[in-house]
C-alpha cells in the first residue's frame, strides 16, 4: 500500500545491496579498482585518478585518514557490471528497466544506515569532509560526485540531478545552476517569491543511481532512480527538510539554497569538455545537517581533463545521450542498428549511428532526430550496418570512403546548444553538422564498393575449371571451389588453357567466363 505521499508503506527492501561501497568490493574482485593503502593528501589524489582506467580507492586521505573512492562510473564495463549485463546491452537494459514500474518504500530512521550518524549545528562542517582539490586553476576543493534532491513545490515530485558544490566555507559552498535545467527552473520560481529551496545532496552512490541523476524525463525521479534499479528503492525522510533520499546512501548534506538568487561568485571549474568553466555569479548553499552510515565511503568524480574518454562525467553522459536520442530515432527511422556517443568529444558532441536505410533520405532523418533531440548533440556520423561505429578506424575508413562533403554534408544554424563549448566564441546559438556516410537506397554494389576479406574457398563443385565455367561465370574463389583447391595455382594453369584456345573472357565484376563461341 502506499501513503498520501506515494511512497510505498511496506517492509523496507534490502538496504546494502545497492551500496556503494559493497559495488566497490565487486570492482576490487573484478580487477577494475586500484587500492591506494598509502595514506596521502587530499592535494594528491588528483594526480592519482587523472587519466586512471580503474576506478581508485584510497584507503586514508587527509589528516584523518578517511576512505574515498574516485572514478566508479568512468567506463562502460563498469557501467554494465552495475547493471548485471554486458556493455553491449547496457542501453538495452536500461530501457528495459524504465518499462518496469518498481515501489518506492519508506522507512524509519532507525532503518536507514545513511542516518546512523547524525551531524547537526556546529558540528555540520563541510570542511570536515575529505573534499579534495581536483584542477589547478579551480575556485576551490569541490565536492564533485553528489547527487541532489529537491522536491519541486508546483507538484510535489522530486527532481534529481548531478551537481558540484565548491567549499566556501564550514556551512556553505556555491552550486552552478547557469545552465538550463529543471533544478534552475525551480530555484529561480522560489527566489522570485523570496523562499529559501530545501536541498539534499547525496555523496557516495550507486552508479545506477548516477545513471538516473543524468536522465531527463518527464517524471517524478525518484521512481525513475527506483526503475534503474530495477528493484523496490528504500527512502527516508532527511532530519530538517521533507526531502526523501535513498536509505541507504553514505552520506547526505542537507540545506537549502538562500533566496537571493545567483549573487555569489564560483569556480572556475575544470569542464567536462576538457577546458576550465569561467567563474559565474551562482547561488549559495547552507548546510543544516550531515547525516552518514557509520562506515561511510566517500565519493569523487572525475571530471575534465586530457582523458575524457577515462571520466565518470563523460561515460555518463554518452549512456545517458545514447539512451535519449535512440528515442528519438526509433520514430525517425524504420531500423536504427547500433547508436554511439563518444566519450572523448565529452559524451554528447559527436554521435555515430548504424542503420539499414530502407527509403531514400532516411540517414538525413536520422540526422536530423539527433539535432532536435539533445542540445548538446553537435555532429552526427551515419553509417550503414556493415561499418563498426565502436571502431574508429572503421569510421575513418567510412568518412574517407563514402563521404562527399558538397553532397552529404549536412550543416545547420542557430540551435540552442551547450555554453560551455569554447568555439561558441560567445555566440547564444550554435551549428550542428551531419555526416551522410551511408550508401544510396538501391545503389547496386559492384565490385569496387564491395569490402576486401580474406576468401572462404566454398561452394558447389565439379570435376574441373572447364566444367565450372561451362554452368556459368565464376570468381577465381568460386574456380577453387570447384576444383576443391586450398592453393590456387591449378586455376591458373587451367585458366590459361582455356585462354590459349581463345574460349575465355571476364565480366565486369571480374568473373571469368566462356566466350560467346566458348
Amino acid at each position: 500500500m502506499t501513503n498520501g505521499l506515494g511512497v510505498d508503506a511496506r517492509a523496507a527492501p534490502d538496504v546494502e545491496r545497492f551500496r556503494l561501497r559493497r559495488f566497490v568490493d565487486r570492482l576490487i574482485q573484478c580487477g577494475e579498482a586500484e587500492v591506494i593503502e598509502t595514506p596521502l593528501a587530499l592535494g594528491d589524489l588528483a594526480a592519482r585518478v587523472d587519466g586512471n582506467p580503474k576506478a581508485v580507492l584510497f584507503r586514508a586521505v587527509g589528516p584523518e585518514k578517511a576512505e574515498l573512492v574516485a572514478n566508479v562510473t568512468a567506463s562502460r564495463d563498469r557501467l554494465a557490471l552495475a547493471l548485471g549485463v554486458e556493455r553491449a546491452a547496457v542501453r538495452g537494459e536500461i530501457n528495459r528497466r524504465l518499462a518496469r514500474r518498481q515501489p518506492i518504500v519508506e522507512v524509519p530512521r532507525a532503518a536507514a544506515p545513511v542516518q546512523a550518524f547524525v551531524l547537526e549545528g556546529a558540528d555540520a562542517d563541510l570542511t570536515r569532509l575529505p573534499v579534495h582539490f581536483q584542477h589547478g586553476a579551480d575556485g576551490g576543493p569541490y565536492i564533485s560526485a553528489s547527487i541532489d534532491y529537491v522536491v519541486n513545490p508546483a507538484n510535489g515530485w522530486t527532481n534529481i540531478g548531478a551537481r558540484r558544490l565548491m567549499l566556501r566555507g564550514r556551512s556553505e559552498a556555491g552550486v552552478d545552476l547557469n545552465a538550463p535545467s529543471d533544478l534552475r527552473a525551480i530555484y529561480i520560481d522560489a527566489a522570485k517569491r523570496g523562499a529559501p529551496l530545501p536541498v539534499a545532496f547525496v555523496v557516495g552512490s550507486h552508479p545506477v543511481d548516477h545513471v538516473a541523476a543524468t536522465m531527463r524525463l518527464p517524471v517524478d525521479e525518484l521512481q525513475l532512480l527506483a526503475d534503474l534499479r530495477g528493484e523496490p528503492l528504500a527512502v527516508v525522510k532527511c532530519l530538517t527538510s521533507d526531502i526523501r533520499v535513498p536509505a541507504d546512501a553514505e552520506f547526505v548534506l542537507e540545506g537549502y539554497f538562500d533566496a537571493r538568487g545567483h549573487v555569489e561568485a564560483e569556480g572556475p571549474y575544470g569542464e567536462f569538455l576538457g577546458y576550465y568553466g569561467v567563474m559565474k555569479q551562482n547561488p549559495v548553499f547552507h548546510l543544516t545537517a550531515i547525516t552518514r552510515r557509520r562506515d561511510a565511503l566517500f565519493q569523487s568524480s572525475s571530471i575534465g581533463g586530457r582523458f575524457l574518454d577515462r571520466t565518470d562525467t563523460s561515460q555518463l553522459s554518452a549512456l545517458r545521450t545514447e539512451v535519449m536520442v535512440w528515442r528519438a530515432l526509433e520514430t525517425a527511422i524504420r531500423e536504427p542498428v547500433a547508436i554511439f556517443a563518444t566519450p572523448s568529444s565529452g559524451g554528447a558532441f559527436h554521435i555515430r549511428i548504424a542503420m539499414r536505410p530502407r527509403f531514400p533520405g532516411e540517414s538525413r532523418n536520422a540526422i536530423a532526430a539527433v539535432f532536435g533531440s539533445l542540445a548538446n548533440a553537435k555532429h552526427v556520423f551515419v553509417v550503414d550496418d556493415d561499418v563498426d561505429i565502436f571502431d574508429d578506424k572503421q569510421m575513418d575508413w567510412a568518412l574517407a570512403t563514402r563521404f562527399q562533403a558538397d553532397r552529404d554534408l549536412v550543416v545547420q544554424s542557430g540551435f540552442r546548444t551547450l555554453p560551455l563549448d569554447p568555439s561558441l566564441r560567445g555566440a547564444k546559438t550554435g551549428a550542428k553538422a551531419g555526416f551522410d556516410l551511408t550508401y544510396p537506397v538501391g545503389m547496386e554494389r559492384s565490385v569496387e564498393h564491395a569490402v576486401p576479406a580474406p576468401p572462404t574457398v566454398a561452394g558447389r563443385r565439379y570435376a574441373s575449371v572447364e566444367e565450372a565455367l561451362a554452368d556459368g561465370p565464376k570468381t577465381f574463389e568460386a574456380l577453387m571451389a570447384a576444383i576443391g583447391t586450398r592453393d590456387g595455382r591449378e586455376v591458373v594453369i587451367a585458366l590459361d588453357a582455356v585462354r590459349s584456345s581463345g574460349r575465355l573472357t571476364r565480366l565486369k565484376g571480374g568473373e571469368y567466363a566462356f566466350t560467346r563461341n566458348g
